[in-house]
Parts: structure tokens; C-alpha cells; sequence
């Protein structure tokens, strides 16, 4: 019993010590790059030899990024929309329906999301461009819509198996048509789950780089990919200017992504089996 407590105790100490060498390794790589994007020279030191903002100024100019971020924004909101738009009545559908094939549609919707988005993304490029679109902000937005509508649809199906079908019934009782039912019945049930949704989107759609890599243009890239355009393109840069956009890109992200958690809890994305209501 007591070499069992003895183990039982090392194991846990192990499985302690191997997750703070992680956490500590993350936090000091995070430190690196925030330090050195402030930093005026830093050789053989452990910190820089002075401090200045100069870098982030100069990123700004050097790389455009005032014309990035509102190319980013706008591909990014047009996603989100459109993924709100076609994913909640598809999840709505898929929650309060059962028919013939159900069971290969969800495998079909989650598929996007378990295979790794260079697999389908060099094909769905290939497409793109014999259409003509890809180079374009419309096929980025087309090319962001494949994972990000499946995902929208995995995380809304939870909320809405959890509203008791018969407020529904209750509706169309009063003379409710699908329209009314979802606009004034639904949408503010839905609400949070909507916004968790979008949200949770926006964050994924910002720090999707090989789908938006493989179809954006000069004009059509996003933070991401300039920045990692930035860091292996022909030329001379400043790594302080690098570092710098670095961490723009991952304030940025990190920002949506605390809002995005404000307004659900992680573990409502995990789909459950809905409970008949008791009469």
C-alpha cells in the first residue's frame, strides 16, 4: 500500500513538473518576443540595452498594417456573418429533425473540422482559382466559410437542444409562423449561444492561416499571413519590427478570444444528448 501511495505520488509530481516545463517554456518564448519588439539592441544580455516604442511605428508603415487590419476585419465580419446566417438554421434543423441520413450529414459537417485544412485547402484553392476567384477577398471568405460554418453548427447544437420543444409548440399554438417563432422565440433564447458562437469564430477565422494562405492576394491577406509574408519574404527587416507585428496579431486574437469566453463556458461546446421534458 504504501509503495502504491509512493508511485501514485511520484507519478502525480511528474505529470506537475512536465505541465510547468511546458507552461514556463511558452511563457518565456511569449516574453522573448514582447520584450525584443520594445527592445533597442539586445546582444549577449539578459535584457535589451534601452526600451522603445519606435518598432511598433515602424511596423505599421514598413508592412501596411493599418490597410491589413482592415482587410482583415472585413473578411473576418463577413465570415462571421455569413457563418451565423447559414449555420444556425442548419443547426436548428439538424437538432429538432430526424431523417434518413442524418447521421452521415453531421459526419459531413464535422469532417472539415477533424481533417487538417491543408488537406481539403490545396484542392479547394485549385477550384477557386480555375473559377477565378481565388486572389480575391471573395474567395478568401469562401475558402474561410468551409470550417467555420461546420463549426458554428457543432457549437449551436447544444443551446438549442436545450430549449424545451414546447415553447415552440406553445408558439404556433398562438399563431406563430417560422419566421416570428425564430425572430422573437428563439433568437433571444439563443442569444448567448449565438454570440459565443460568432465570437468563437471570429477568433478561429483570424488565426486561420493555410486556408487564407493558399487563396489571398496582395489585397486579400490578413494578419496572419502578412505576417508570416514579413518574416520569409526576399529583404532585409528588423526583427523588432517582426516581433512587434507578432504581437499586435496575438493581442488582437487573445482580445476576441477573452470576449468570446465571457459569453459561454468551454464546456457547453460539448454536445449532449437532449433529455425528454417531464410532464
Amino acid at each position: 500500500m504504501n509503495l502504491e501511495t509512493t508511485l501514485d505520488r511520484l507519478w502525480k509530481i511528474a505529470i506537475w513538473a512536465f505541465v510547468a516545463f511546458f507552461i514556463l517554456n511558452l511563457l518565456a518564448l511569449i516574453a522573448t518576443v514582447v520584450v525584443n519588439s520594445f527592445g533597442t539592441r539586445w546582444f549577449g544580455t539578459w535584457l535589451p540595452a534601452g526600451f522603445t516604442f519606435r518598432w511598433y511605428f515602424s511596423a505599421w508603415r514598413e508592412f501596411q498594417l493599418g490597410d491589413v487590419l482592415v482587410t482583415t476585419f472585413q473578411i473576418v465580419g463577413t465570415v462571421v456573418v455569413l457563418s451565423a446566417l447559414i449555420g444556425v438554421p442548419a443547426a436548428y434543423g439538424l437538432a429538432r429533425r430526424n431523417f434518413p441520413g442524418k447521421s452521415l450529414v453531421m459526419a459531413l459537417f464535422l469532417l472539415p473540422l477533424l481533417v487538417p485544412p491543408i488537406t481539403f485547402g490545396i484542392p479547394l484553392a485549385t477550384l477557386l482559382y480555375r473559377l477565378g476567384l481565388a486572389g480575391t477577398m471573395n474567395g478568401v471568405i469562401l475558402a474561410n466559410l468551409v470550417p467555420t460554418v461546420p463549426f458554428v453548427v457543432v457549437l449551436m447544437i447544444p443551446f438549442i437542444e436545450q430549449i424545451d420543444p414546447r415553447i415552440e409548440a406553445a408558439a404556433h399554438v398562438f399563431g406563430a409562423n417560422t419566421g416570428k417563432l425564430f425572430m422573437h422565440v428563439l433568437i433571444p433564447m439563443l442569444l448567448p449561444g449565438i454570440l459565443a458562437a460568432t465570437l468563437l469564430s471570429l477568433v478561429r477565422t483570424i488565426s486561420m492561416f493555410e486556408l487564407t494562405f493558399l487563396t489571398a492576394g496582395p489585397s486579400s491577406q490578413t494578419l496572419v499571413v502578412s505576417l508570416y509574408y514579413s518574416v520569409f519574404a526576399a529583404g532585409v527587416r528588423a526583427g523588432q519590427s517582426i516581433d512587434a507585428m507578432a504581437v499586435i496579431y496575438t493581442v488582437s486574437s487573445l482580445i476576441w478570444l477573452i470576449v468570446a469566453l465571457r459569453f459561454v463556458n468551454p464546456t457547453q461546446i460539448v454536445a449532449r444528448a437532449r433529455k425528454s421534458p417531464t410532464l
